[in-house]
């Protein structure tokens, strides 16, 4: 379950946003095999917020999502927008019980490239294969959406007493969705991404804004955005598939 870095990034948008609203997205244009040019930029690393930087997050279902990504994880996108399966879920430990947090999500997209299913089948072995090759370039990017965990804000203790379940995130591939779904272009592979923002009380908050956030990446998690499955086997595996157990603990990501 380990979490590749994805580079620097900017901070989340702030509390200010309105509860699962669509907003910018933050981070890089792109996550791109373990890291999103990190490497590239002189920019030094923020000394974290000691609110969020002791937060460390464990992924639920491991073993389902390892299940998934062997085959190569699909995840349904529809105009009235579709939740994941399997659900983003997690455990984290490590906050201020008495402190403020807001918990979000954004999905960045893993490379520049969109595909397509290529098929083969073998009459002397009779079996039949599907396999995602490089269509060409990738669409033009879809508005960056950011979804609010509905119970955010809520106190540290609140939010590791429990499961973090995102079960009312919704994938749509409408780009005029007016519903504050997550956007993403069908044949599209993407990384989702789990931030946890602490609730600066101060009045020049906005000033310390990248200290007080913390994203965590799971690479079991990436996905290809599909209007429908396009591997019979990750259909077979969504309907046999059931919660296992199982976790994955998720670097956080500088």
């Amino acid at each position: 379950g380990a979490a590749a870095p994805a580079g620097t990034n900017p901070p989340p948008p702030g509390p200010e946003q309105p509860e699962g609203a669509g907003g910018a997205a933050p981070g890089p244009a792109a996550v791109s095999g373990c890291s999103a040019g990190g490497a590239a930029t002189a920019k030094a690393p923020v000394k974290k917020n000691p609110k969020v930087a002791n937060v460390s997050v464990q992924l639920e279902m491991k073993a389902l999502w390892d299940e998934f990504n062997q085959l190569g994880t699909e995840m349904i996108v529809t105009k009235a927008g579709r939740r994941m399966f399997p659900t983003f879920q997690v455990k984290i430990f490590g906050m201020d019980p008495m402190a403020d947090y807001m918990l979000l999500m954004d999905f960045v997209p893993v490379d520049d490239k969109r595909y397509r299913q290529g098929a083969f089948t073998s009459r002397r072995y009779a079996f039949h294969s599907s396999s995602w090759l490089v269509a060409g370039k990738a669409d033009p990017a879809t508005p960056g959406r950011v979804h609010y965990h509905p119970d955010s804000p809520a106190k540290g203790a609140q939010w590791m007493k429990q499961i973090v379940s995102f079960d009312k995130l919704k994938l749509t591939n409408n780009l005029l969705d007016d519903n504050g779904h997550i956007i993403l272009n069908s044949m599209h592979r993407y990384q989702p991404r789990f931030h946890v923002v602490y609730v600066d009380p101060r009045k020049d908050s906005e000033k310390y804004a990248e200290e007080n956030f913390k994203t965590f990446v799971f690479e079991e998690t990436r996905f290809t955005a599909v209007t429908a499955y396009q591997n019979h086997r990750v259909r077979q595996q969504r309907s046999s598939g059931q919660p296992k157990a199982g976790v994955g603990v998720a670097p956080a990501v500088p």
